[in-house]
């Protein structure tokens, strides 16, 4: 008895002293930050994309987030305001009101309006269409000192970029349906089947840009029964695109006496090549469209980069369609919005995880220091430009978004 009553003294004594020893303290996960997420109504003519589907609002709601979309918001995609409120989003009838949101998700960039309600520390996550962009309005968005994320931007763990792929991929077949739609005489078009019948000639289709919308426009020519030839100014995207095939093609570097000879025989020409000589700024040359068979059609994937064509004059039908030289010039930088339900969902299944991600590491301060492919999606942080190549194109400074990490 005289011995525990020592032993009690003596643990009494080092527990005062803060000696005696204490149950281990492990670490735990970072707590989950509750967010809210902001989805306006789309203003741009022909943009009827929405960037999450009910589903993805389902799986943030779940999570605990809020979700504020603009009523509407969804319609053109065939996605209604009780889709979304069944999924838990909150539906509000004032524009301004998705703009209080820690986070504003988009699709096309915001207008004048829309950039006037951003705050600073915002996120805004949008396209960005370079192309399009002009130094005013990106010095406007650094002014307000907010975080901005480009879809055309993100890249994923393998060093991909996932929404210009699945953009690409759709746009692919896209083009095709279109070409198909405007030599048909529905669109008042030559009344030529983009396909191959027993006994007829196959229509024949040329494809510049052995890029992914390149290799999908392709696949959908092909399952058509078309003739198909391909250029491309890179012989490895061309080796790739066969193998992807899976089978041999009519294939070409951009020789211009080689292209001219496959336009002039071409019912459909699909301009899907990304990146081209910027000496020449263009891809077919005026002369080249000239030497086309009247009626058929240029469908022109590269609009977000200022398109393929040397020039188009003409007169404009209903639409985004140009005749110039008796062909038919099909030129949209949103064309996926075409199937905007398909594209709305494609969209929804790379954001939702990124937005989760987001949450879980409370903010983006956060996940762009854990995070690369996000990181390489912001152009700006806290109003300050972080992508050299908007920076080159925009001529405005930029700065690391690593050393900046440093700093903050």
């Amino acid at each position: 008895m005289a011995e525990l009553e020592k032993n009690a003294s003596y643990y009494y004594a080092l527990n005062q002293a803060g000696l005696a020893p204490k149950e281990e303290l492990m670490e735990i996960g970072r707590k989950q930050k509750s967010m809210s997420f902001g989805i306006p109504a789309e203003r741009e003519p022909g943009e009827n994309r929405v960037p999450l589907t009910p589903q993805g609002v389902e799986l943030l709601t779940a999570n605990g987030h809020e979700i504020v979309l603009e009523s509407g918001a969804g319609n053109a995609a065939n996605y209604y305001d009780h889709d979304f409120s069944e999924a838990g989003a909150k539906i509000v009838t004032n524009h301004e009101d998705p703009f209080r949101c820690d986070v504003v998700l988009k699709v096309a960039p915001p207008d004048e309006e829309e950039r006037q309600l951003l705050t600073p520390n915002q996120l805004l996550i949008s396209l960005l269409y370079l192309a399009n962009q002009n130094r005013e309005v990106m010095q406007q968005l650094m002014h307000k000192k907010i975080n901005a994320l480009a879809y055309e931007l993100l890249k994923d763990d393998s060093g991909c970029y996932p929404v210009v792929r699945s953009m690409s991929e759709i746009e692919g077949y896209t083009a095709i349906m279109i070409a198909s739609e405007y030599l048909s005489n529905s669109k008042e078009g030559k009344g030529v089947l983009l396909g191959g019948i027993t006994g007829i000639s196959p229509a024949e289709v040329v494809v510049i840009g052995a890029g992914t919308a390149g290799e999908f426009a392709v696949r959908a020519a092909l399952g058509l029964g078309c003739q198909v030839k391909v250029f491309d100014n890179s012989y490895r995207n061309l080796r790739e695109l066969e193998r992807n095939v899976g089978q041999r093609l009519f294939t070409s570097v951009l020789h211009p006496q080689v292209l001219s000879k496959a336009l002039r025989s071409a019912d459909a020409v699909i301009g899907s090549i990304r990146y081209f000589d910027p000496q020449s700024g263009f891809l077919i040359s005026d002369e080249q469209v000239a030497g086309m068979k009247p009626g058929s059609i240029i469908v022109d994937l590269n609009m977000g980069n200022g398109g393929c064509l040397e020039a188009v004059h003409g007169h404009q039908n209903d639409g985004p369609v140009t005749i110039h030289h008796g062909v038919i010039h099909y030129r949209v930088h949103n064309i996926a919005s075409r199937v905007a339900r398909t594209s709305s969902i494609a969209l929804s299944n790379i954001f939702a995880p990124v937005l989760l991600r987001l949450a879980m590491a409370g903010g983006v301060n956060q996940l762009i220091k854990q995070d690369v492919g996000v990181s390489h999606g912001l152009y700006l942080y806290k109003g300050i430009l972080t992508n050299y190549k908007v920076g080159e194109r925009l001529n405005l400074p930029s700065k690391d978004i690593g050393l900046l990490m440093a700093a903050f």
